[in-house]
């Protein structure tokens, strides 16, 4: 794309972005690409992360799921103990600050509805009451043999992995009713036993917000079509898109859709300067 088509674009998503009384973020895994997080593209991209599982020729959807915790639970947890630790050690990159700079604008501020199971928009400041985590969280704990319909947070528990060989070597964290071994409260592949209680709650946020906001704008970002559920959600909202995605940024040609072949971040900031050179943060919200 040639630069002066692409400021064409930035400017569009301004001017829609102006028009809006309601920020709705729809992010997936490239949004936390550059806050430094592996987004997981591919087996390649995968193993490149974990080579420890290379060699025993498990993928990305493989480990996630829920049949190593039973059979192999320093193995899953060496997995999922790497990401949480990783999760609480990341800052989130200026792109969050920015998409609540756009939100302070709005009558009805934002929500998130995200597939990350990071934390990381609660960590950049995004209230919990803001955000549905579609595929759950991993700060959140839950009993691998759901002997309660119970999600507790994984504070206490700090693993302790052997990236060498993917294995979590202190003891995982158990369930306080029951004692078994627990798990993180995410939705895995062919997972039947997630606690989605949590999520339900969220859902239930996110369709009061939509209900007084007459006018949302959705910013997709960094959501993949591998596993669209960010996508089709976004999409199912009859919403102007501005759709910010490296690899993946077709988007229907709609009079108010736009599309950005960038990261997030460089998209987000691309977008505040346009805002900014249409004096958009100088306005006062009554």
């Amino acid at each position: 794309m040639n630069s002066s088509l692409q400021q064409a674009f930035i400017k569009k998503a301004a001017t829609l972005i102006s028009e809006a009384d309601g920020l709705l973020v729809t992010a997936g895994a490239g949004m936390g690409v550059d806050s430094g997080l592996p987004d997981f593209r591919g087996a390649e991209g995968f193993w490149r992360h974990y080579p420890a599982l290379r060699a025993s020729g498990i993928c990305f959807e493989d480990i996630a799921s829920p049949i190593y915790f039973p059979e192999h639970p320093e193995l899953a947890w060496g997995f999922y103990g790497h990401r949480l630790a990783l999760y609480r050690d990341t800052t989130p990159h200026a792109g969050f600050q920015i998409l609540q700079q756009i939100a302070s604008q709005m009558p009805n501020n934002a929500f998130v509805f995200t597939s990350n199971v990071d934390g990381q928009f609660q960590k950049a400041g995004f209230a919990q009451e803001q955000i549905v985590e579609c595929h759950g969280s991993i700060h959140y704990l839950q009993c691998i043999d759901v002997c309660e319909q119970d999600i507790w947070p994984a504070d206490d528990f700090e693993p302790q992995v052997d990236m060498q060989r993917c294995m979590l070597l202190n003891p995982p964290p158990r369930c306080p009713h029951c004692g078994s071994l627990a798990r993180p409260n995410i939705m895995m592949f062919n997972d039947w036993h997630w606690v989605d209680t949590r999520s339900r709650q969220q859902h239930q946020y996110l369709q009061a917000w939509l209900k007084k906001t007459r006018r949302p704008i959705i910013i997709e970002l960094g959501a993949g079509t591998a596993v669209a559920t960010v996508r089709y959600f976004g999409e199912r909202q009859k919403a102007p898109i501005v759709r910010i995605n490296v690899h993946e940024a077709t988007i229907g040609k709609g009079a108010k859709n736009v599309s950005l072949a960038m990261g997030a971040q460089q998209g987000l900031s691309q977008i505040q300067s346009a805002l900014d050179d249409m004096g958009y943060f100088c306005k006062t919200q009554l």
